[in-house]
């Protein structure tokens, strides 16, 4: 079996299934909260609050891994890891998607009013979109944390090999440089969010500043790195 293959039917179908294990997580969370089944041990007296940070913490590792995998291809020569990168950033916007819908519903749309005979009516639903945009524009933690989910909506719609045909390599590539704002928005995110123990969102921070660092050190040896010089062709003479 090639390596080629050894990736494609091994390894990235495991990468898959390893990364929806959080998600997994989530449903068993879920029925457990519903009484459908034993709830996950290590629950707090408040597990809808457990699982919208899971999902965010998630988001953050996933977005840490995305912006990993290009320090790892340089620094080992292993080129193949480029093509995890796709799946790690869909699965980071996957996770962000989830962290704002928990909030969205269970946070906003559940505190407006009970529904009746299970219908949305479309005052509650105009009333839940102001009270979403209300948090939107006020509270600076969501504001940012908003606005690291949107950075990557672009991303996510663009990471088609059709898309980068469309866009060519450079132009793409720019786009996708969003990542890196994204990223640091959600480590601002996370520490607003947090009101006393900022270990963990330290630590994502350091994380994050150091895949950028890297980034910045390699672009400034590249830029200093002499081009190399080419002899004159030798044309025969008349």
């Amino acid at each position: 079996m090639s390596s080629n293959q050894v990736i494609r039917w091994i390894l990235k179908p495991a990468i898959f299934l390893a990364s929806l294990g959080p998600a997994a997580w989530l449903v068993w969370a879920l029925g457990g909260m519903f009484g459908y089944w034993e709830p996950p041990s290590g629950l707090s007296p408040n597990p809808l609050s457990d699982i919208t940070n899971e999902t965010g913490v998630w988001t953050l590792r996933f977005l840490c891994l995305t912006l990993f995998v290009t320090p790892l291809r340089r620094l080992t020569g292993w080129n193949a890891v480029i093509r995890f990168r796709r799946m790690t950033g869909l699965f980071a916007f996957f996770y962000g998607s989830l962290h704002f819908l928990i909030y969205s519903i269970a946070d906003r749309l559940l505190s407006l009013i009970d529904f009746p005979d299970g219908v949305l009516s479309s005052d509650t639903a105009r009333r839940w979109a102001a009270a979403i945009g209300e948090d939107i524009y006020k509270r600076p933690f969501i504001t940012v944390g908003f606005t690291a989910l949107m950075l990557m909506l672009p991303l996510a719609l663009t990471s088609t090999a059709g898309m980068i045909r469309r866009l060519g390599g450079k132009r793409w590539q720019a786009l996708h440089r969003l990542v890196y704002a994204s990223a640091i928005a959600g480590v601002v995110h996370y520490w607003w969010l947090v009101k006393a123990d900022i270990s963990r969102p330290r630590n994502y921070a350091v994380i994050v500043g150091v895949l950028l660092l890297f980034r910045v050190v390699w672009a400034r040896r590249r830029a200093r790195k002499p081009s190399p010089v080419h002899a004159p062709a030798i044309t025969p003479s008349s």
